[in-house]
């Protein structure tokens, strides 16, 4: 187990696509209204007490900012980044991956060491943001999804009002863009699917952090989604278009999970949040006999699932990212022990991880999961679990 401190996702398989028709949406409550805030807190006081709170390592901070300084590396001379799997065309979210990856960190482009090169990928991001709201480089609703949660991190951070125009102008897209089922499809207008979703709904949640206009009928509408998209009574898991084929410990689970949780009020008093976080620790990063754990992961999967198991919090958490309690109350292994394991340490590679087995290493390379991995070891600090009974108090 690591020591303690002492102080994504993408392109979900045609295979996952239902034809079937969705079950009558159920009752939910009215979505808790997320108060615009002045603000996201990723101060170095913040970060350091959370990172203590919640479990973090002095090890994991320090692949931290070894994936960060090869992130650097990768940057293009006009401030951009460039996936390397099969989707190089795809500018914008690989930039926004990016930048995401540093302000999670609490690098803004006013704070930190890496002040240049966050500056310049904003500044192509909002370079290549047109009128309508529409990033260049993003070809479907996903790059503008991901896009739009770097831009509104960046401001929410910073309240930087150099970026808030366009910031405003990203949201708007993806609101005027919202399918009448209350999902998004690949292209602005459509009717999509959870994993579409997912990112919009980030968007969106980043968007009223920041304080920006975010519309209450946009979240209504989604919520209405997640309804038709949730199995069973209590919504526990999720389909693709509908509830067709939905089952715990899925991608899509773990995301319409974790959308509940931005948009519609869930946490763990919740019969369903709980229920389907616990259904995502069937999957729970664990080493073989010998403490070896397995070279293949699925961010598609984990990026998700760790959010929502975090902001769960309990001996669920506890499991997900120490390990599972031994007989003689220890505890082994757990998500960032695997992700450290893995992490390439060799002179050319230093700091990143290979492309993953799924969508993510397929789509966006190794510079893609080296931004999922890095974005998934920053969820100690990323976003405060407000509201959520298990957040621990301090002493």
């Amino acid at each position: 187990m690591l020591r303690p401190v002492s102080l994504l996702f993408l392109f979900a398989p045609l295979a996952l696509l239902s034809t079937g028709t969705p079950d009558a949406p159920a009752q939910s409550p009215e979505p808790a209204k997320v108060e615009p805030k002045k603000g996201i807190d990723r101060t170095s006081a913040t970060r350091k007490r959370l990172l203590k709170d919640f479990g973090g390592s002095e090890e994991g901070e320090e692949a931290v900012m070894l994936g960060l300084a090869w992130l650097t590396q990768m940057q293009k001379d006009d401030g951009r980044w460039v996936y390397d799997g099969n989707r190089t065309g795809d500018t914008a979210p690989a930039t926004g991956m990016a930048v995401l990856a540093f302000l999670g960190a609490g690098q803004s482009h006013k704070e930190g060491r890496y002040k240049q090169t966050v500056q310049a990928g904003l500044d192509w991001l909002v370079k290549n943001l047109d009128q309508n709201g529409h990033f260049k480089g993003a070809p479907d609703m996903y790059g503008q999804g991901i896009a739009t949660v770097a831009l509104c991190e960046a401001y929410g951070m910073t309240q930087d009002t150099a970026l808030k125009e366009a910031a405003q102008r990203a949201v708007d897209y993806i609101q005027k863009g919202q399918g009448g089922n209350g999902s998004w499809g690949y292209q602005a207008g459509g009717v999509g699917d959870t994993s579409i979703v997912g990112w919009q709904v980030q968007a969106l949640h980043a968007g009223q952090l920041a304080g920006l206009s975010v519309d209450e009928r946009a979240i209504k509408k989604a919520v209405t989604f997640l309804n038709a998209a949730g199995a069973g009574q209590n919504k526990a898991a999720y389909g693709y278009g509908d509830s067709n084929g939905a089952a715990p410990a899925t991608s899509l689970t773990a995301i319409g999970l974790l959308c509940r949780y931005y948009i519609d009020g869930w946490r763990s008093t919740n019969t369903g949040f709980a229920e389907g976080a616990k259904g995502l620790l069937n999957r729970v990063p664990k080493p073989d006999p010998a403490g070896k754990f397995s070279p293949q992961i699925d961010l598609y999967y984990y990026y998700y699932a760790t959010q929502v198991v975090r902001f769960h919090g309990g001996d669920l958490w506890k499991d997900w990212n120490e390990g599972a309690k031994n007989a003689d109350g220890t505890r082994k292994g757990g998500m960032p022990d695997w992700l450290l394991s893995i992490q390439n340490r060799t002179r050319a590679d230093r700091g990143s991880w290979s492309g993953d087995v799924g969508h993510i290493g397929q789509g966006c390379g190794r510079l893609g999961t080296t931004c999922m991995c890095l974005l998934t070891l920053e969820v100690y600090y990323r976003y405060t679990p407000e509201g959520n009974e298990n957040t621990p108090k301090k002493q």
